[in-house]
């Protein structure tokens, strides 16, 4: 009985101390359109000079060079066989970069585009998003590019335009995708070695990514001239359009492929938190908006069970909680840094919502894909790093989403 009385006793102690303390409220955070602003207090750091020297994990040491800071708002980098690389900038420019010098002329002929919106900032993925070349290029010169597409005098969709390269000048373009009002938002291109298309598409909110009669937040599975493979996953099937490879995609931010196994892999943005790295496998569901490893911007878990998880759908190989903001993504597979080789690098904008602290992580997996370890670079730069790419030389490449953006090159020290 001594014993009871006594927690009694200092139960009420304690409840009677906590009701003396003051109350103390969280801070009163402004949001905009439902989500919370960015604080600013480390963000538009200005890039260095360079170059830029780094020890490594895995003891590849390695160096940073500034080629050029010369571009405005770069969203992605694709290279020629010959080691030219093509700069999709998101004012509507597509720029070349060759022997070391950037053309300060855009290239003639490529596709009219909308740019609306400060990048970074919500609702602002608007102009050309991506650029990619034909595997066949030496023999076709085929490029194609991902851009924002007037529909009518307000309302606007995203496109995939393929076109012929002729030295500085694009011909016979041609919109292999057309734009339709529920293709919004981020969109990413990649092409395998059989010739096949895949453009990966956005969703943020809604139903659609879950819907098979509409092509937003999903992969779709293309022939390089834009018509449907008849192998497709879901081609006959009713209500489902036969472009269609996966679904149940956020927003889609890059697509890589693992030349071994020709594999495709799609980096895709989570909302506050739930990055995912997820390999692209036929009819394959992923889940959003039923299920993530992220919170809404306004603080609850995304998944309508309030907790993270993936339960009855694909999970991703890799994910980021906080969130990086995961953009372009590319495995290495050159001799100028080798103890990276087979390592997948993905570039962020920010981390856990802080502008200034965009980075690049390289994942290492072991023989079964399985991810072992990953390393953090580049983030003392301060920059919204918004793509990666390996080049003809085995060198990487590294893009920052900035007005005035930069194009560094990765090699060893």
């Amino acid at each position: 009985m001594n014993r009871i009385r006594s927690k009694l006793v200092r139960a009420g102690v304690a409840l009677a101390l906590a009701a003396a303390l003051p109350v103390l409220a969280q801070q009163n955070v402004p949001f905009n359109n439902g989500i919370p602003v960015a604080p600013e207090g480390i963000s538009h750091k200005p890039l260095g000079t360079g170059p830029f020297d780094y020890q490594t994990a895995e003891g590849q040491n390695i160096r940073v060079e500034v080629l050029t800071r010369d571009v405005e708002f770069p969203y992605s980098m694709a290279f020629l066989p010959d080691g030219t690389m093509l700069i999709a900038e998101r004012a509507g420019r597509l720029r070349i970069f060759k022997d070391g010098k950037l053309d300060p002329r855009p290239v003639q002929g490529a596709p009219q585009a909308l740019m609306r919106g400060e990048p970074g900032l919500p609702g602002s993925i608007h102009g050309y998003l991506n650029v990619a070349v034909h595997p066949d290029f030496a023999r076709n010169h085929l490029i194609y590019i991902a851009y924002t597409k007037a529909l009518d005098a307000e309302r606007n969709g995203v496109a995939v335009a393929r076109a012929r390269l002729e030295g500085d000048r694009l011909t016979e373009v041609k919109d292999v995708l057309s734009a339709e009002e529920n293709l919004r938002g981020a969109t990413a291109l990649a092409l395998t070695t059989d010739g096949k298309l895949w453009i990966a598409t956005s969703a943020s909110s809604g139903d659609g990514p879950q819907r098979g009669d509409n092509l937003g937040g999903k992969v779709l599975r293309l022939n390089d001239d834009g018509s449907i493979p008849d192998d497709n996953p879901f081609v006959g099937l009713q209500n489902f359009r036969g472009e269609i490879y996966t679904l149940g995609h956020r927003s889609s931010l890059g697509l890589t492929v693992h030349a071994p196994s020709q594999t495709v892999y799609l980096s895709e943005m989570g909302p506050n938190g739930g990055d995912e790295i997820n390999v692209i496998a036929p009819g394959r569901n992923y889940g959003w908006p039923l299920v993530s490893y992220g919170r809404t911007y306004q603080g609850p878990w995304q998944s309508s069970a309030d907790r993270p998880g993936h339960a009855g759908y694909e999970p991703p190989s890799v994910y980021w909680t906080p969130s990086i903001s995961v953009s372009g993504l590319n495995f290495y597979t050159g001799d100028k840094l080798p103890k990276w080789r087979g390592d997948l690098f993905v570039a962020g904008l920010r981390y856990g919502e802080i502008p200034g602290t965009g980075r690049v992580d390289r994942i290492l997996f072991n023989q079964d894909m399985q991810e072992l370890r990953r390393e953090t670079l580049l983030d003392d730069l301060g920059q919204r790093i918004r793509d990666v790419k390996q080049g003809p030389d085995g060198y990487l490449y590294v893009s920052t989403d900035e007005k005035q953006g930069a194009i560094m090159r990765i090699g060893p020290r």
